[in-house]
């Protein structure tokens, strides 16, 4: 494949929401997902017939040994179908995209480290199992066993190599697992969650290698729809409260702000869901922080309404801008923030996500 690889942090979304269209061909018209009953362990596998997937895991450890130095970490598997090779009979096809993407945020040292990995299905380079979570891409691996998630992921200035274990049930988003994303039915997903993954390993920052613990996020998505016309980007939380429970919160904007579409949901530690109906979730921005490299402002403190609580959503570094003109010209913001709740109380730790405001976002 010629030409420089996408950040897969943004591919996740931006591919989910419709941009493979853009690597891969237009390909058939997309329709409305029927509701489903998700099986396991066969759908943390991939799911090749859908245009667009990813597995994503987010989380914060805490480095004890290390005068309990804390980190943030992202990891991203991406896998895209490509319409236009769909009937060819040679192996040389490239009927399917993988992409990767790991960032580790250093709150001590106030720094973002980032890489990606880019290949097509086979030869040895990169496979998506279809049977479990069995990802591959070059040196860069993802696997479950049982109830335990391995990852192993090294890069130049950083390397992560995590175990993540499942301490609750699945979570599934939206209505059973089928998790709407715009006006139109047709835009829609089919979408799981794993939160509060007990997390134990190592992370590795310019030589430095760190023994670590904490709690990570995994979100699982496969879809065949675009992102809405009228979209200018999103902003996403998953997030781990300290109780055990578990934030989903997420709104689609227009090019006035406003939001096209919203969502999420929230469980209790003892397992009760509630999914939040459309209007039930409100991002209001409190604090900007301006980019010395783009100039894009991002609001990196929120005030997120939902129907469990106002919480204020706040970044632990301001910078955690990836900046891909290089390559792309995608420009975004995705790092590890703090949850406070309405009494002021730390409450959880998790990710945020904000795109399109450095630019609109290009399908």
């Amino acid at each position: 494949m010629q030409g420089p690889p996408l950040p897969a942090s943004l591919l996740r979304r931006q591919l989910l929401l419709g941009g493979a269209a853009t690597l891969a061909g237009w390909g058939a018209p997309a329709h409305a997902l029927p509701a489903k009953a998700l099986v396991f362990p066969r759908d943390r596998g991939a799911h090749p017939g859908f245009r667009t997937e990813w597995w994503y895991i987010t989380g914060q450890a805490t480095a004890k040994d290390a005068g309990e130095r804390v980190f943030g970490f992202q990891l991203t598997f991406f896998r895209s179908r490509v319409d236009a090779t769909q009937g060819m009979t040679s192996k040389f096809a490239a009927k399917q995209l993988l992409f990767a993407h790991a960032a580790i945020t250093d709150v001590q040292g106030k720094k973002l480290w980032h890489d990606q990995r880019i290949a097509r299905d086979g030869f040895g380079l990169a496979a998506a199992g279809e049977q479990d979570m069995a990802l591959k891409l070059r040196d860069w691996s993802l696997k479950a066993e049982g109830r335990t998630y391995t990852a192993e992921l090294p890069a130049s200035d950083f390397a992560i190599k995590l175990q993540f274990e499942e301490t609750q049930a699945v979570l599934l988003q939206g209505n059973k697992g089928l998790s709407r994303k715009g006006p139109d039915e047709k835009q829609a997903s089919y979408y799981y969650s794993q939160p509060q993954l007990a997390t134990r390993g190592s992370l590795q920052v310019k030589g430095q290698t760190f023994t670590v613990s904490g709690k990570a996020w995994l979100d699982h998505e496969w879809s065949e729809e675009i992102l809405h016309p009228d979209a200018l980007g999103w902003d996403w939380i998953g997030m781990n409260l300290l109780d055990g429970s578990a934030l989903t919160a997420f709104r689609l904007r227009d090019k006035e702000g406003n939001a096209l579409w919203d969502g999420g949901s929230f469980r209790s530690p003892q397992g009760g869901l509630y999914t939040f109906s459309r209007g039930e979730v409100i991002f209001k921005p409190v604090r900007r922080w301006k980019s010395p490299l783009t100039q894009a402002s991002y609001p990196v403190e929120w005030i997120v309404r939902t129907p469990a609580d106002f919480y204020t959503v706040r970044a632990v570094i301001d910078n955690q801008e990836l900046d891909s003109r290089q390559s792309t010209g995608a420009i975004y913001w995705e790092g590890l923030s703090e949850l406070i709740d309405s009494n002021g109380k730390h409450v959880g730790m998790g990710y945020l996500e904000m795109t399109g405001y450095a630019q609109r976002l290009r399908m």
